[in-house]
């Protein structure tokens, strides 16, 4: 099941995400604030446009496979499946919370609709590769989407993954980077240089796509161009801004890891169209 939301529908779904996003954060006192909003755009287009799942039934059969091997961002994660319907969005306002289960990296022992419990930097694309060739191996007709961090690249083991990638020819892989050139200690290309990472990942022998990952026409045509390419897996490069859509916490390396306060989630809301008691009031709703 597809929802092909259309370029304005995605557009004001991820406002809606970002206001759910800044509102947990604050509720829980804890969390990471800034790749969650990197992510935000082409996350929203992957489940409300291209993925084909079934949130009523996250086990159903037929499912692609996403996996965010960047386990860290579960607000942006838990968002958009609260968003898609597989748990109601109240639920939001108990992240991290010891009563929820939604914990601070995503468990698929107690979330419904997480594939892979994760958050051990470097390992997920190694998974996405596994769950790829199972289906190829199966005969399903079932797509893998992995979506990465940039300061990920820095891992060996997922160059050991692009490779087997590309040696089992691999077209129903497509692993998303989100390239917002910040990490926990700074700028990704001062603490461990991954450039030219375009340029290495077609030297193992991916199809590589380089978009702006906060163009929401960008990002569809990237998801379109993936699904055409036979043969060889696709990675999406996305270019994006750490904390985007928030102006106190864009390209800046400190909200990597810290929430807002409830003053400063206020600030941000107001900022994003809405007020702090009016978005909880929105999430309790359901």
């Amino acid at each position: 099941m597809r929802f092909n939301l259309n370029e304005e529908q995605l557009k004001e779904k991820a406002l809606v995400i970002r206001r759910n996003i800044i509102t947990m954060l604050a509720e829980a006192k804890s969390g990471h604030s800034g790749g969650p909003l990197s992510v935000t755009d082409f996350g929203t287009a992957l489940f409300f446009n291209e993925a084909n799942i079934k949130p009523e039934d996250p086990n159903w059969e037929d499912r692609d496979f996403i996996l965010f091997s960047i386990g860290h961002v579960t607000p942006v994660i838990y968002s958009l499946m609260a968003e898609a319907g597989y748990f109601p969005r109240k639920d939001l306002l108990k992240f991290r919370d010891i009563e929820g289960h939604l914990q601070g990296h995503p468990s698929r022992h107690e979330t419904p609709g997480i594939e892979v419990s994760s958050g051990s930097l470097g390992q997920g694309l190694s998974v996405a590769v596994g769950a790829a060739l199972g289906f190829k191996l199966d005969n399903e007709d079932r797509r893998v989407f992995c979506i990465m961090g940039d300061g990920e690249q820095q891992e060996g083991q997922i160059w050991e993954a692009v490779m087997s990638a590309s040696h089992f020819k691999l077209d129903n892989l497509v692993g998303i980077v989100d390239l917002n050139g910040l990490q926990i200690d700074g700028k990704t290309k001062d603490i461990m240089n991954i450039e030219p990472l375009a340029d290495k990942y077609r030297t193992f022998g991916w199809h590589v796509i380089e978009i702006d990952g906060h163009d929401m026409k960008s990002i569809l045509s990237a998801y379109n161009e993936a699904r055409t390419i036979k043969e060889k897996p696709t990675v999406i490069i996305a270019d994006t801004i750490m904390g985007k859509g928030v102006s106190m916490m864009e390209d800046d390396h400190k909200w990597h890891g810290m929430p807002p306060s409830k003053e400063q989630a206020e600030d941000i809301l107001k900022e994003l169209g809405t007020t702090y008691e009016g978005w909880k009031e929105y999430l309790e709703s359901q």
